[in-house]
């Protein structure tokens, strides 16, 4: 194999200690795709400090990235970087703790939630807690409610990683972390073809109960007499995703979104103990098209607000309403600085046999033998921008389950050798490979609260 050439100086392509030899001065920040002088080097890398450890988070309203920490190039210490509160307080302990509370056996949640004889959980796609707080006066109501997350304590959850809908909505579903269900981002290796496939469009099809055998909550909760149903829009009756992660009870199909709320509280007050879930997509859409905050996306919001309202003023007796979330969003500049692009740059490439998860966390598998130095010259890449970690830095440090939790052996080799979480406002896009997902605005996946917190707003009668 013909090596490039580093400034000069040779490049391996696998080294026993993992790095290269670069000298000390290249080391860090962002060097040109091509040639000395590229226009598009970045002047200096934003460092975060990640918000401290296992479930520790920067105060509400705040980045996570001081401008002290502004052009340091030093690789990001991952140990510092928040981790979801699997067990605790994330998406997956949500319905264990409300199907406990209806009385179905073997379910229990580190999540403490009153019991209700009817419940419903209304999902938000893309309503990240960080983007509701900022516009209050787009969504009276949903404000109103924030001192009532999390059963009171007017805190948000953690989605899960990566914090994108896919994972999230297995999480919800299952009512299990991401080691054990196994949907590990929006692409993610397949070791049974050697193909990514799409986990969100499930493409290239795989068998679904192959994929994720374990059952949902839904299904736990039916068996054990609870009427249980999902109202969504109609076209989401069959796909896969629902199959391993919201199947159970009835579909009931709506495109009105309107009718979805009168429809879930109907059901609701049609049985004595009763599981409902609905969702509503538009809010992430609008985000990925135009941006957080973009006129297009407080539309959105104050719709959401209004069907939020107009279902929570239907409950019936004894019930219990909670609206929550699969991710936030993080707003991208349409710029190099802020898009590192893996089909333009040759350092990015080199060992990487495919690319999988998305802009904002990816999965990075490596040709045989290279898994060290990809990670090595990714951590370098990427300085100051983004955790860089092995696969077993991130199950150590608790990003796909509890820390120190095994990855089920079916699940291990979808995780990248490598896998990227990037901080502030940056992404790693593939222009050629990924054109529409890379043209985003509004993207998510990564650890930053931004993303990774999502409200449990809740309403009782």
């Amino acid at each position: 194999m013909r090596r490039p050439q580093l400034r000069g100086g040779p490049r391996l392509h696998r080294l026993d200690h993992g790095r290269r030899p670069v000298a000390a001065h290249q080391r860090g920040g962002r060097r040109p795709r091509d040639g000395p002088s590229d226009p598009r080097v970045r002047a200096g890398a934003l460092r975060g400090d990640g918000g401290g450890r296992q479930v520790t988070f920067p105060p509400q309203g705040s980045s996570g990235f001081s401008p002290s920490q502004a052009h340091d190039p030093a690789p990001l210490d991952p140990r510092e970087a928040p981790a979801p509160r699997y067990g605790s307080g994330s998406l997956a302990d949500v319905l264990p703790a409300v199907a406990a509370g209806l009385g179905v056996p073997g379910l229990s949640s580190g999540l403490a939630l009153p019991p209700a004889d009817r419940v419903c959980v209304f999902l938000v796609d893309g309503l990240g807690w960080e983007s509701l707080r900022a516009h209050p006066e787009a969504a009276p109501f949903l404000t109103s409610l924030l001192p009532t997350s999390r059963a009171g304590a007017g805190e948000p959850i953690t989605c899960g990683f990566p914090a994108t809908t896919a994972t999230s909505l297995a999480s919800v579903g299952t009512g299990l972390p991401p080691h054990a269900h196994g949907l590990v981002g929006y692409a993610a290796l397949d070791p049974g073809t050697g193909r990514l496939m799409n986990q969100l469009r499930w493409d290239p099809w795989t068998e679904p109960r192959r994929w994720q055998p374990h059952p949902t909550v839904f299904e736990l909760a039916h068996a054990a007499g609870v009427a249980t149903a999902q109202v969504s829009a109609p076209h989401f009756a069959r796909t896969p995703l629902t199959q391993v992660a919201l199947s159970g009870g009835t579909f009931v199909g709506r495109l009105d979104a309107q009718e979805r709320m009168d429809v879930a509280a109907r059901r609701l007050a049609a049985a004595d103990r009763a599981l409902v879930y609905t969702y509503y997509s538009e809010v992430d859409g609008t985000g990925h098209r135009t941006g957080t905050g973009s006129p297009a996306w407080l539309a959105e919001l104050r719709h959401v607000d209004r069907l939020a309202q107009r279902l929570a003023e239907q409950l019936p007796p004894r019930s219990a309403l909670y609206i929550t979330a699969d991710h936030g969003m993080v707003n991208i500049p349409e710029t190099p600085e802020a898009r590192f692009d893996f089909d333009e740059d040759w350092e990015l490439r080199a060992g990487v046999a495919l690319l999988g998860g998305e802009g904002r966390a990816r999965h990075v598998y490596a040709v045989p033998g290279a898994a060290a130095d990809v990670h090595a010259v990714w951590s370098e890449v990427l300085a100051g921008q983004a955790f860089v970690v092995t696969r077993d830095e991130a199950v150590a440090l608790g990003w796909f389950g509890p820390p120190g939790t095994a990855l089920e052996d079916r699940v291990r080799d979808r995780v990248g050798d490598v896998v990227v979480a990037m901080t502030g406002v940056a992404s790693v896009i593939a222009s050629v490979n990924e054109p529409k997902e890379s043209a985003l605005i509004g993207m998510h996946g990564s650890v930053t609260p931004a993303e990774q917190l999502v409200p449990l707003l809740e309403v009782r009668t």
